[in-house]
């Protein structure tokens, strides 16, 4: 059989960005080609297509399965590709993977009659067992992790159980993308993913839905050669590693720096974490390893809000985990939710500060956005708060709802004002105009693109 996996392209209301490596295609790509199956990849992304270069390009590739992944921003954009695609390859079977369509299935299925199979949560086992019984035309009754129609119905089967044998995946099937479109200032950003899971449960967070609760890790030494490989077979000297947060244990790092050093691979690479799992030894130990950058999740500067998130960290972890990251010589990246339920212009402004007082290289002020299967999700539909159900709008950038304690219009504008007051600050624009490089290079374009927004913004 052959297969054609699908990278949709983001709505046109989605500022440009650099594309990158979609790795949960490529995993697939990887463990469809182990089994024997044709696979051809076409990333939308990567290729600037529109869909109606899209259109022409399905239809010159003959698929007996295509699978397109979708996150909430991408769903429309993904069911448009699929509905394409059933145009132009009626015979074909369609399915659609990623964290949406996991929660979203039955509804995808009711919405769109050219979708004919969601795969939910991990998709490499099940995807593999769908395309054996496609194959010999045989029941779907027994995949697990599947919602299809049968007989006009909705058919909803059980979850599978996650793969905790991680090291028995293939590496990702970097050859099937477009490498030479996905550069950005000449080199691609190679992601990996050690793990899957999350010890915690964030109400915001899709991602430890999608994955569970346990924590499942790859063997330092399978990473290492994950590492070698795209360094010795694409001639990648910097990765970034993708977990959710990296050092939940703690002596597993310990160990991939370890294999770093003893193979003498040289290589560069950043992650993101918790902090309240990071300790001077291990971030200096990282830092010898090769680690130039942690995103470390501060998500609010109050307490309140903190405990409303059930993030479960304190604000003096936050300030501790920021100082000994500098002081280790790790440059930092911080990570904020503003407009979370309970949110109130004074927690915002709380938040704004306490971002100054750590003083990281970079921040993303991100808007509370209700993803489907969250906490946050059920809260906000059940209260009534929800006034913007266009998927397309899902940005983590602009606000969806409005609570009784902070309007939407006022949200919008905290925005603006916090990135506004980070970048315009003398002091940040001298300091990343001495680190120099491309990051501190692009730091100073960004305070410079802030001063000239700031032109026609009120301020505090």
């Amino acid at each position: 059989m052959k297969i054609t996996l699908v990278n949709p392209p983001y709505p046109q209301s989605v500022h440009s960005h650099p594309p990158f490596i979609p790795l949960g295609i490529a995993y697939l790509g990887a463990v469809a080609e182990k089994e024997g199956y044709h696979v051809t990849v076409i990333d939308c992304q990567a290729e600037r297509l529109t869909y109606e270069a899209f259109k022409e390009r399905i239809a010159q590739t003959p698929s007996d399965i295509i699978g397109v992944t979708a996150t909430t921003l991408l769903y429309k954009s993904a069911m448009k590709i699929i509905t394409i695609a059933k145009q132009e390859q009626p015979q074909a079977v369609t399915v659609l993977g990623g964290s949406h369509g996991t929660f979203w299935d039955e509804n995808a299925l009711n919405e769109y009659p050219s979708l004919d199979i969601v795969v939910r949560r991990e998709g490499e086992q099940t995807f593999i067992e769908l395309l054996d019984k496609l194959q010999t035309q045989s029941s779907l009754g027994s995949v697990l992790g599947i919602t299809y129609r049968k007989q006009g119905k909705i058919v909803r089967n059980p979850d599978r159980p996650f793969l905790h044998d991680l090291d028995s995946l293939p590496f990702p099937a970097h050859h099937l993308l477009p490498l030479e479109k996905l550069k950005h200032n000449g080199k691609i950003l190679f992601p990996l993913v050690t793990s899957r899971g999350c010890v915690y449960w964030c109400d915001f967070c899709s991602t430890v839905r999608m994955f569970g609760r346990g924590y499942r890790m790859r063997s330092p030494k399978n990473v290492v050669d994950e590492m070698q490989l795209v360094h010795d077979k694409y001639g990648v000297d910097q990765v970034t590693f993708y977990d959710d947060a990296f050092t939940v244990d703690r002596d597993r790092v310990m160990k991939i720096c370890q294999e770093l050093h003893d193979r003498k691979l040289r290589m560069t690479w950043d992650c993101g974490t918790r902090v309240d799992m990071v300790d001077r030894e291990l971030l200096k130990t990282m830092h010898g390893a090769g680690c130039f950058a942690v995103w470390l999740g501060v998500e609010s500067g109050s307490e309140t809000i903190l405990g409303a998130m059930n993030k479960k960290i304190k604000l003096e972890q936050t300030r501790q985990a920021y100082k000994t990251a500098h002081q280790v010589g790790l440059m930092t990246i911080a990570n904020t939710v503003l407009g979370f339920p309970g949110e109130t212009e004074q927690t915002a402004k709380e938040t704004i500060r306490l971002i100054k007082e750590l003083n990281p290289d970079d921040v993303g002020f991100y808007i509370a956005t209700p993803y489907p299967g969250t906490p946050m999700y059920e809260e906000v539909k059940k209260n009534g708060w929800l006034r913007v159900t266009d998927f397309d709008k899902y940005d983590t950038a602009g606000p969806t709802f409005e609570t009784p304690w902070l309007s939407m219009e006022k949200l919008a504008e905290l925005r603006s004002k916090a990135y506004q007051d980070f970048y315009l600050r003398p002091s940040y624009v001298f300091k990343m105009m001495r680190r120099g490089g491309v990051y501190g290079i692009a730091a100073v374009k960004t305070s410079g693109a802030y001063l000239l927004r700031a032109l026609h913004l009120k301020t505090w």
